[in-house]
């Protein structure tokens, strides 16, 4: 753990678990002598006094995050490029990114205080998007980068470069850009590869594909991606995580790579592998049969 002593404490302002969770760390942090700092808008759901933004990550010497991963996603951006690395306790469903356990919560906030974990670092995508040469986007994904279309029911046309070089026409419903982290969410309901995260890669999965031949594929890290949307398909939508939403038009260039620069770092506890993660959310060996004790 690094000089700050001070623990960032960010969760889900309209879950009503995450706010009981949030005041029972807070009340826990003062009998132990933790000091756990918030950030104006979570304070006021707590009532207690808060700090501003830039403080707050000048001063987290590491962040708890209470909710699901979509509280985890929030909370990366937040932080993004500042180097706090960050501990979810899941109040959601599946939780690939939120991984701690309410019930055991303030013994793991103990362990990462006593240095009692590793850091894991998570690669981030860096999408720009250029409209006649000129750059209106810039943005960062944890998960993905997702082009799809709008209420109409019909496919869109995009070509697909990397590099220099034409890969293919994807005829699909969208598709997906994403990190390793990501390829445990929405690219893997799109037929994509679980990755590890601490692979250097890039996913690339077209969504509902309108032909056979159309098939995931996994782009190194050096890579830069081109998607152009082709045609006149109007109301298209890049969206970021899942959460932010842009407007796309026909003609844009959607230039997506690895960030060199910028990275999220996770806390990773002693004794917890992301492959015990995989066996338990994915349930692999839970067969129902019985190993032989009654």
């Amino acid at each position: 753990m690094n000089e700050k002593k001070k623990i960032g404490l960010l969760f889900n302002t309209q879950k009503p678990a995450a706010i009981e969770m949030a005041c029972r760390l807070w009340n826990w942090g003062r009998e132990e002598g933790i000091s756990f700092i918030l950030p104006p808008h979570e304070a006021a759901a707590l009532s207690i006094p808060g700090v501003e933004d830039d403080l707050w990550r000048r001063e987290a010497a590491f962040a708890v995050i209470l909710g699901g991963d979509g509280t985890f996603l929030r909370a990366a951006r937040y932080t993004f490029g500042h180097q706090i690395p960050l501990y979810g306790i899941n109040l959601g469903r599946l939780g690939f990114l939120a991984i701690g356990s309410p019930d055991s919560a303030e013994n793991d906030i103990r362990a990462i205080i006593n240095g009692e974990y590793s850091i894991q670092r998570r690669h981030l995508l860096k999408g720009q998007v250029r409209r006649g040469g000129r750059l209106v986007h810039e943005l960062h994904a944890l998960n993905d980068l997702v082009i799809s279309k709008g209420n109409l029911a019909r496919v869109i046309d995009l070509e697909v470069k990397v590099g220099n070089e034409v890969l293919t026409l994807f005829l699909a419903d969208g598709l997906i850009l994403s990190t390793p982290t990501g390829s445990t969410a929405y690219a893997l309901s799109a037929g994509g590869p679980i990755v590890p995260p601490h692979v250097p890669c890039m996913i690339m999965a077209p969504i509902c594909a309108h032909t056979l031949y159309a098939r995931p594929v996994i782009l190194s890290e050096t890579d830069m991606a081109l998607v152009i949307p082709k045609g006149d398909t109007r109301s298209l939508i890049l969206t970021q995580d899942g959460q932010l939403g842009y407007e796309l038009l026909p003609g844009d260039e959607l230039q997506v790579t690895l960030d060199r620069e910028i990275s999220v770092e996770t806390i990773q506890l002693n004794g917890r592998s992301y492959y015990d993660l995989l066996r338990e959310k994915l349930r692999w060996g839970f067969n129902g049969i019985s190993d032989g004790g009654d």
